[in-house]
């Protein structure tokens, strides 16, 4: 019994002295984790840099552009109609196909022109013919009055039969020029060279001259218009700079995506739309592929303006504060710093940056929501389309 009972208290001994160094040990580790960790934490901090996305601010030629909505429009649309009454005999051309001007379009019949010119061609070759003798008998009675051997009456009057005649013939000139002026209306031909589009008469049609309907319309493809409008805002620099030479304008499909055509600025309209306050513009295009048309929509952009040196960063670098736009410029230090910049336009995702940065610097672009002025940043590549992605998996790497 003796021995059971100093083998228990040997084990309340050790147990008792566990629990009364326990408190002591765990006091010596928490003060020795307390150490060390104070010191460590703030040189890891200290040396943790956020991951951003860095480029250099560029410079580089920056074209100015303006967009609108235009509508294809020919130079010239004809209406080609009858002119003199007749039988339509012939149609010579084929309905949508191009026509040269003063090509054959059709025929009307001719006989009773031709008739007609027959008849002047008569009258003003009889006229001619009394013309003559009278001027036969005009200088016959001259040198008879000049021998004192005939009146000088007879003289006055042949004169002034003569000086008739001559407006007689000349009168059946006319009357046969008109003729012959009728008969070249039976052939219809094109005022200009363009494509046809629907026949609107029948061969054995009776037609007139004085018809409303007219034989077919001929629309100018080569070269094209476009019409378009921008805002009056910018009436004052097209102005100016359209004084110096001919604005560029290129002409895109609806949607923008294919680059139809590359044209010059032709046309600025006198007034501004009242109710819009846009101003109306006409640009001319070479269209020998024809892949502009009558009445398309297209996508314009009018070419008001080339930087030569502009100072540009990407549009994601600019930031809008309380006191207007600012950048993270990265510093020597690879500190990021706040910089309150001017902008100008913005041109296929490039922001012109009219002042506040110098190039060669560096800015922030991608990651600025992370950052504040005076904090360490570390460059990360931007993964294509996917810059948060690659700053997120950055940060759980340095992450403690």
């Amino acid at each position: 019994m003796n021995g059971v009972h100093r083998a228990w208290s040997a084990r309340r001994y050790v147990r008792f002295a566990a629990w009364a160094l326990a408190p002591i040990g765990a006091a010596l580790l928490f003060h020795a984790y307390r150490s060390d960790g104070a010191s460590a934490a703030p040189a890891r901090l200290e040396d943790m840099a956020v991951p951003v996305v860095m480029q250099p601010v560029r410079q580089q030629e920056l074209q100015i552009w303006l967009d609108a909505i235009g509508n294809v429009e020919p130079l010239n649309s004809v209406s080609v109609r009858v002119r003199v009454d007749g039988q339509l005999q012939q149609v010579l051309f084929g309905e949508g196909h191009m026509v040269e001007a003063g090509s054959l379009l059709a025929q009307i019949d001719p006989r009773v022109y031709q008739a007609q010119v027959a008849q002047a061609e008569a009258m003003l070759a009889r006229d001619r013919a009394q013309l003559e003798n009278l001027r036969i008998s005009l200088d016959r009675a001259t040198k008879l009055a000049a021998a004192k051997a005939g009146p000088t009456q007879d003289v006055d009057t042949y004169r002034a039969q003569l000086a008739a005649q001559r407006a007689t013939v000349q009168a059946d000139q006319a009357a046969l020029d008109n003729a012959r002026l009728q008969l070249s209306f039976t052939r219809i031909t094109a005022p200009l060279t363009g494509r046809t589009g629907r026949r609107l008469l029948d061969v054995g049609s009776i037609v007139h001259g004085s018809d409303a309907t007219g034989l077919v319309t001929i629309t100018q493809i080569d070269p094209i218009a476009v019409t378009f409008s921008v805002s009056q805002d910018d009436l004052a620099q097209i102005l100016e700079e359209n004084s110096r030479q001919p604005l560029r304008v290129v002409a895109l499909t609806r949607d923008g995506s294919q680059q139809i055509a590359t044209g010059q600025l032709s046309f600025i309209d006198n007034q501004v739309a009242t109710a819009t306050g846009q101003i109306q513009l006409k640009a001319q295009f070479e269209n020998g592929t024809q892949h502009l048309w009558p009445g398309q929509l297209v996508s314009v952009r009018l070419l008001l303006h080339t930087e030569r040196a502009a100072t540009v960063v990407p549009a994601s670098s600019v930031q809008l504060g309380q006191q207007g736009p600012f950048v993270y410029v990265v510093d020597a230090g690879q500190q990021a710093q706040s910089r309150l910049v001017r902008t100008a336009a913005v041109v296929d995702g490039q922001q012109w940056i009219a002042a506040g940065l110098q190039p060669g610097e560096t800015v922030v672009i991608q990651g600025q929501y992370r950052i504040a002025p005076g904090v360490r940043v570390s460059p990360v590549q931007p993964d294509q389309g996917g810059e948060a992605k690659t700053i997120a998996a950055a940060n759980e790497e340095t992450a403690p």
